[in-house]
């Protein structure tokens, strides 16, 4: 966690709460979690905010000012997130940047209790090569015929491939599970093996699963906030993640499992067989 639903979440608010406001100060609590050299933080001073995106689980905004544009690129790692408010003195202790705004949110701080999240401050050049290196294809517009063929590229595991950012970039482990059940598919069943009506069954349930839950707000499992500090529903809609004993939702008759490995998959030995 966050997962690409959950940086959709992020960004579909940012874009409705701050597009226009001008960032009037920026404050870093601790030194290692912001990158400069494509750009430095002083640059932001007096920038508006014209727009966000997201890319992978990462949540950018980018800035104007006096004709340039660079970008702030937040990588919320496992459990950073970003607030337009702190919801408790609490708080305080772990939000590493905070910008000053004008309108009507005084301000936007970042908070991550550990040290996998980073802010990057980039130009355009920069965003591009940094996207590059690190995004795969986007799981919610890559077209149907180039998802076939990186499927049938892959001789790896199937939920490895979902779950590979440099190949689709935003899958972690909670939708890689959820999608291939959907689809009917073991997690460690061969990609490039898979039939054309299988690899489409799979494109179609990535789909529908993560904007099933960009609509719901994402899934707050574990510490996934929204930055008006609300939660997201999509965790009551789980089928198999986190329910090893639990019986299918297909009413199959049989218990969810659960595999051990680098990340526990979660699956049912009825719908998804090896």
């Amino acid at each position: 966690m966050p997962e690409l639903p959950e940086a959709e979440t992020v960004a579909r608010q940012l874009r409705e709460r701050l597009i226009g406001v001008t960032i009037t100060d920026c404050r870093v609590g601790r030194d290692d979690i912001v990158r400069e050299g494509l750009s430095t933080l002083s640059w932001y001073r007096g920038a508006r905010l014209a727009a966000t995106c997201r890319f992978g689980k990462s949540v950018a905004l980018e800035c104007e000012k006096a004709g340039d544009r660079r970008f702030i690129v937040f990588e919320l790692g496992m459990t950073g997130l970003l607030f337009f408010t702190l919801l408790s003195p609490s708080y305080r202790k772990h939000t590493h940047l905070t910008f000053s705004l004008t309108g009507s949110v005084p301000a936007l701080y970042y908070w991550n209790p550990r040290r996998f999240g980073r802010v990057y401050l980039l130009n355009r050049a920069g965003l591009e090569r940094f996207c590059a290196r690190r995004f795969g294809l986007d799981p919610l517009t890559v077209p149907w015929e180039e998802f076939r063929s990186l499927v049938g590229k892959r001789r790896g595991r199937l939920k490895t491939l979902l779950m590979h950012q440099q190949a689709i970039a935003g899958i972690g482990n909670i939708y890689a599970n959820e999608i291939l059940h959907r689809a009917r598919l073991h997690p460690y069943r061969t990609a490039s093996r898979l039939q054309f009506p299988t690899v489409k069954r799979l494109y179609d349930s990535m789909k529908e699963v993560l904007t099933e839950a960009i609509e719901a707000g994402g899934s707050s499992v574990r510490d996934f906030l929204a930055p008006d500090g609300t939660k997201g529903d999509y965790w009551q809609r789980h089928r198999v993640y986190n329910k090893a004993g639990q019986p299918c939702p297909s009413k199959c008759g049989k218990m969810i499992r659960r595999l051990k490995g680098e990340r526990s998959s979660f699956y049912c030995p009825s719908c998804q067989p090896k």
